[in-house]
């Protein structure tokens, strides 16, 4: 029976061109993830894998504990390439040059602007260029006095989005106080890469799921067979089960499918080094406040990515056998989608605490966890994303006994 509601599915065109959407997607963001360049000695960019490596071999020569001597050593050879006659030059090729000899410590050199910005969510890039061999020892300080000075100002309650509240500007304070220090430092363009660009695919996928199994509760209806279906022997119980089955089949394999094979191709072309490097050791975490490491943040990325892929299509396959409409049902992923913006729009604090635990964001945890979305619950301030894993997973689950019902005691039309 499985076996005949997946054939079903599959058997329309529209299904074929979908999943063939989502390969030219998946090739798309395979080309841009691994679009990665190196600057010659002639200050000339450099594509392919030969350029991949080259930047891997630079960056690991700066691998290890990101301690004062290290950063001490990072600055003078900022200040050293600065004073060179190719970085003062106002030739562009001669500043290629120069930049290209950064190119081993361009991480760190992020890393120094972060530390040393005026304001906590600023960014100058050239702010490493003005430091000294001293200034190393204030690095993870930094880190901690901008928190606290944003959320003395601009960050309390003056602030139109972030609206935290005592027991919240504490919790922030507390999990940057106590985060390991020093970080250990690697080459990470492989999960950098990754990260930036495998939402992409977790959100087409989600939107392509929700097409395809739209219709595995409503077709009997659109197609008038309804009433020999319900009258049949198994109309109420084995077929029923069988289609819930199929949608959750096409969701696992289709999804795993398309996330792990492309982390797999960027991974595999840009290397997996950094994958034990805590999140703020690159310049898209400085400032996340969970205590994780690249590894960890990837489980979480792929597993909520599934659990709101799966969310969103047993959604869709409520609507649709709910309203007897698989048009109504492929209208739920971009639902799920566009309120988001609309609510974003609203540019309220009120709107930010619904918007961090919305299930969109479980197809962008990468995102949630850059995000100061802190809630309040018996006393204690938990982030967004243990909520939205927590809360969404046992959703999921309640809605698979939800679907059978609503289905098996449906009425003939």
């Amino acid at each position: 029976m499985i076996r005949y509601e997946l054939k079903k599915v599959f058997a329309r065109t529209g299904s074929k061109i979908a999943l063939l959407l989502l390969v030219i997607v998946w090739c798309i963001a395979c080309r841009f993830a691994t679009d990665v360049y190196w600057v010659n000695e002639n200050g000339v960019e450099e594509r392919g894998y030969a350029a991949v490596s080259r930047l891997r071999d630079a960056q690991r020569e700066w691998a290890g504990v990101l301690d004062e001597e290290r950063l001490r050593q990072v600055i003078e050879e900022n200040r050293r390439i600065n004073q060179t006659p190719q970085a003062k030059s106002s030739d562009v090729r001669e500043s290629n040059i120069a930049y290209g000899w950064k190119q081993g410590i361009d991480g760190i050199r992020t890393l120094l602007n972060c530390a040393y910005e005026e304001r906590f969510r600023s960014y100058d890039y050239y702010r490493a260029d003005s430091l000294r061999p001293e200034d190393a020892s204030e690095f993870y300080g930094n880190r901690v006095r901008l928190l606290k000075e944003w959320l003395a100002g601009e960050g309390g309650d003056s602030d139109a989005v972030y609206r935290l509240s005592d027991a919240e500007k504490e919790y922030l304070i507390e999990r940057y106080e106590t985060l390991e220090t020093p970080f250990y430092y690697d080459y990470m363009k492989g999960w950098v890469q990754l990260f930036e660009y495998i939402s992409m695919i977790i959100m087409i996928a989600m939107l392509i799921l929700g097409y395809l199994v739209a219709g595995i509760f409503s077709n009997e209806f659109s197609w008038k067979a309804d009433a020999i279906f319900f009258s049949s022997v198994h109309g109420r119980g084995r077929v029923v089960a069988a289609k819930l089955e199929a949608g959750f089949l096409i969701v696992t394999t289709l999804y795993w499918t398309a996330v792990l094979s492309f982390s797999a191709a960027v991974l595999g072309y840009l290397g997996i080094s950094g994958w034990n490097c805590p999140v703020q050791a690159d310049f898209s975490g400085w400032k996340c406040f969970y205590g994780i490491q690249v590894w960890q943040e990837y489980l979480l990325v792929i597993g909520g990515g599934y659990i709101g892929c799966l969310l969103i299509g047993f959604m869709t396959m409520y609507v649709s056998a709910r309203f007897k409409s698989a048009v109504l049902g492929v209208m739920t992923p971009f639902v799920w989608i566009f309120l988001p913006s609309f609510l974003g729009n609203l540019n309220s604090a009120a709107a930010n605490k619904v918007l961090g635990i919305l299930p969109d964001r479980l197809l962008q945890i990468h995102v949630a966890l850059k995000s100061f979305d802190l809630y309040e619950l018996g006393g204690k301030v938990v982030g967004a994303v243990p909520i939205l894993f927590v809360v969404y997973s046992v959703l999921t689950v309640v809605l698979m006994p939800l679907l059978y019902e609503e289905y098996r005691r449906k009425q003939a039309g």
